[in-house]
């Protein structure tokens, strides 16, 4: 029975199901006793499961002849076979048996030796150790996003390794809050950001500076967030300093902001306190990006917003006086506000957003007065109607240009004509010096590659999409020039440009399967 016993003791110990233990010991009794009887031979142990009670077996399998290897298929590393007996000498034990059939005998119990009960100790032990390591990934996979308690158990330059009771995790230093110190015995709090399964066990790794902790502290201190009554929308958080948390509620009579905050400040204060006092700002989320970014701003005021859809930024016009507060100190705010809505912005003051108000439209009037011979006041008007080019101008119906204040039908059909003229007059031009150049028709089929821009690539040399295919980012910059291209954009328009490569391949491919 004291093998029951022991299976029990290490079972609740380990935290383990017995099962494992008793399975752990048969196969540690099995090496030992092929230790003494022959490596060739098929032992196996049976631990009896109600009296403790050990019961030793030989099998053997009847075979025609013993197989014999030969030095090449021992060189090879090829075993010998176990657990096989020739037929004639079977037939001296059991007359009537044939090829296939087993002999079972029993073995007499026999006393452990030193070496015999080192191996099956190294036995128990590895197969106790990697029951326990399944045990503790299968507890933890699941539990990644969730807040765990755990005592300081070893500090190595920073890095912290906590016990949570039943498993090891592993903290960073760059996963901890800036300024914290933690010594051996200090109970932690931290966020489960990722369980791994590896060969030197599960590795649990834990974090304090993550996004998601600070969402976890609040779950765990506003109960409408935890019924789901108030949902998180978006963190962001500079760890230590300050953070962002946007939140709305799916009450349109409960103020999500407000429970956030609790009476008197109480809910924010206990996550500011074991947060090492960073700051929090919580604001309210709104499907409307324009006001979640005025939201995400605060507590600076912003005037305007501008968005820019095609290239994923945002402009935001801010008082004079209220421009340090909007960047924050070392762009900390304007940065933050970034991470929460997803989104490039730029901050400007009034003063600086209508002095390039006024550049832009001193340039597109200058633009319409050349292109159609008409006064400054005429071009101007154009502009402030929202007309950004030539082109959209001989585009718009005559009916929508004349119903613009001072235009009638007949001077809206004039200037339409002039701009088709104007477009006619520069397409004619265009395919002039497109074939002085030898410009091939497929660049321009490159979404993205204009005509002016077909023609400064021809002056550098590329004159077809497999020419500039065949550039680096860094090359088409060079050549279009840092302020009509940046590098991502350049990379961007390179890959629109070999994606005939890749249809000629799929191409190939399809014909050969074929």
């Amino acid at each position: 029975m004291e093998l029951i016993h022991v299976a029990d003791a290490v079972a609740r110990e380990k935290h383990i199901d017995k099962e494992i233990v008793l399975e752990a010991l048969e196969e540690a009794i099995q090496k030992a006793a092929r230790s003494k009887y022959g490596y060739d031979q098929d032992i196996r142990a049976t631990i009896d499961r109600q009296s403790g009670v050990v019961s030793l077996k030989r099998y053997q399998t009847v075979v025609e002849v013993m197989p014999e290897l030969s030095e090449e298929d021992i060189e090879s590393g090829m075993e010998e076979p176990i657990g096989l007996v020739a037929l004639a000498h079977a037939k001296r034990i059991k007359p009537d048996v044939v090829v296939g059939d087993e002999l079972v005998d029993d073995l007499p119990p026999f006393d452990f030796g030193r070496i015999a009960a080192q191996t099956a100790k190294q036995v128990i032990i590895q197969k106790v150790r990697g029951a326990e390591r399944d045990r503790q990934f299968e507890e933890y996979k699941d539990r990644v996003g969730e807040i765990v308690n755990g005592i300081v158990k070893r500090t190595d330059y920073g890095n912290v390794t906590v016990d949570l009771g039943r498993a090891d995790a592993y903290m960073r230093r760059d996963e901890t809050i800036q300024r914290e110190n933690f010594k051996i015995g200090d109970r932690v709090r931290g966020y489960i950001y990722d369980v791994r399964e590896e060969q030197r066990g599960p590795q649990i790794f834990m974090s304090r500076s993550h996004p998601g902790f600070l969402a976890g502290l609040f779950t765990q201190e506003v109960p409408e967030i935890y019924e789901g009554v108030i949902e998180i929308k978006a963190v962001a958080r500079d760890p230590g300093s300050r953070a962002k948390f946007a939140v709305t509620s799916n009450d349109p009579g409960l103020d999500p902001v407000g429970a956030c905050v609790g009476m008197r400040g109480s809910r924010v204060q206990a996550v500011v306190n074991e947060l090492q006092g960073e700051k929090i700002d919580i604001v309210p989320w709104s499907p409307d990006i324009a006001t979640f970014i005025v939201n995400a701003l605060s507590p600076a005021e912003v005037s305007k917003v501008v968005l820019d859809e095609e290239n994923n930024r945002i402009e935001v016009c801010v008082p004079d006086e209220q421009l340090s507060l909007a960047i924050g100190r070392r762009g900390q705010n304007v940065r933050l506000a970034s991470i929460l809505t997803q989104l490039d912005i730029d901050v400007l003051t009034e003063a600086e957003e209508a002095e390039r108000r006024i550049e832009e439209t001193r340039v597109r009037s200058a633009l319409f007065i050349e292109a159609l011979d008409v006064d400054d006041m005429i071009a101007t008007l154009l502009c402030t109607e929202g007309f950004r080019n030539v082109e959209e101008l001989g585009d718009c119906p005559v009916e929508e240009l004349a119903s613009i204040e001072g235009f009638d039908e007949d001077v809206a059909a004039e200037l339409i004509n002039r701009a088709n003229t104007f477009l006619k007059a520069k397409e004619d031009e265009f395919n002039k010096q497109k074939k002085e150049l030898g410009i091939n028709d497929d660049i321009l089929d490159v979404d993205g590659v204009s005509a002016s821009m077909a023609l400064t690539l021809a002056n550098g040399g590329i004159k077809s999409r497999d020419d500039l295919a065949d550039l680096a980012g860094d090359e088409l910059v060079e050549i279009l020039g840092v302020d009509v291209m940046n590098e991502k954009d350049a990379n961007a328009l390179i890959m629109k440009a070999r994606q005939h490569w890749f249809t000629k391949d799929e191409d190939k491919t399809e014909e050969a399967a074929a």
